[in-house]
């Protein structure tokens, strides 16, 4: 009698395919998401630098941050690469830019005696570096990590304390005046990313530690309407960093140490998928924010390669173009 198997169809036997080789294979129920491949725009570093808070200034140029050098980033169109400005143990993570031109720097601050982000601010500078000013003090404690104007505009930020099991972040609201603070969203495991609708009706947050998508219908500035917070979305792996909005309504969130972004519809649907080049060979995993630019479809990404790529400015297109933020701005 022969055997029921042979050593090549054994079902005892479990292999990759190629679908499931590499250190973050993409989920079964994302693999046949509309996809997209973004392609390399500019190199920042030959060595692996994390980037972040990617943002579009006045002029039309690119702003983003170096986290652990404490330094912000203007690449212009012509992609030529200047330091706006720098201050030791700032640690910034996430940018806005104001109605004037005004650049808005949000910072998880200097590491305590335990290593961990701890007195983190918000400051602002003129689009030269000039000027500091803070707008948001350290002494009272938040790890903030990115912000959005609103159409009034106030902002809104997420505070990134917390762990998996320890929900003590959240998200908050300043209002125009800038003379107070209010919580939006409390008891989140590390809130990352927050995005704006383009009516500023709907607000997005990402929750790092427990892999949560938030979407919040607002029926004031910094107030969610009844029966309007809900988690459309949970996310697998590692991890959802920060977010931005289209024209469309559309929400794209990078996912940190999975090298793509993925996009959803208005309501919080999976609708497709960026992926940064060699991703299925585990280079530039590290993925952690993006932006759109207004009255294109073309937008931007931040990548880093642990195995020796260094790091890099990438480019790709949307589904939608995206808008200058607010009538503020």
């Amino acid at each position: 009698m022969s055997e029921p198997f042979s050593s090549e169809t054994d079902s005892s036997v479990l292999s990759y395919t190629d679908h499931t080789r590499g250190l973050v294979p993409i989920p079964i129920w994302e693999r046949d998401l509309p996809t997209a491949v973004a392609k390399p725009y500019f190199k920042v570093s030959d060595t692996a630098t994390p980037l972040e808070g990617l943002a579009f200034d006045r002029s039309g140029n690119l702003l983003f941050v170096d986290i652990y050098n404490s330094r912000v980033h203007r690449l212009s169109q012509d992609r030529h690469l200047t330091t706006v400005y720098s201050e030791a143990e700032l640690h910034p993570a996430g940018i806005a830019v104001h109605k004037d031109g005004r650049i808005f720097v949000a910072a998880v601050g200097r590491t305590n005696s335990e290593g961990h982000f701890a007195d983190g601010t918000i400051i602002s500078v003129e689009a030269d570096g000039s000027n500091c000013q803070t707008v948001v003090q350290r002494s009272l404690g938040h790890v903030i990590d990115d912000m959005v104007f609103d159409n009034e505009g106030g902002f809104y930020f997420t505070d990134f304390r917390g762990t998996a099991t320890n929900p003590i972040g959240g998200v908050y609201y300043v209002p125009p005046d800038h003379k107070s603070i209010h919580v939006v969203l409390p008891s989140m495991c590390g809130a990352n990313g927050v995005a704006l609708s383009p009516d500023g009706k709907v607000l997005w947050a990402t929750e790092y530690f427990a892999n949560r998508l938030h979407r919040m219908d607002l029926k004031a500035p910094g107030v969610i309407a009844r029966c309007g917070s809900m988690v459309p979305y949970h996310f697998v792996g590692r991890a959802p960093d920060s977010m931005r909005t289209d024209s469309a309504g559309n929400t794209y969130v990078a996912m940190q140490r999975q090298g793509r972004i993925l996009v959803f519809s208005p309501y919080g649907v999976p609708i497709g998928q960026i992926l940064l080049p060699g991703r299925e060979d585990n280079r530039f995993l590290q993925c952690t924010s993006l932006a759109i630019k207004p009255n294109s479809r073309e937008l931007f990404i931040v990548g880093w390669d642990l195995n020796g790529q260094g790091s890099m400015i990438f480019s790709a297109s949307g589904p939608a173009p995206g808008f200058a933020m607010f009538s503020h701005q």
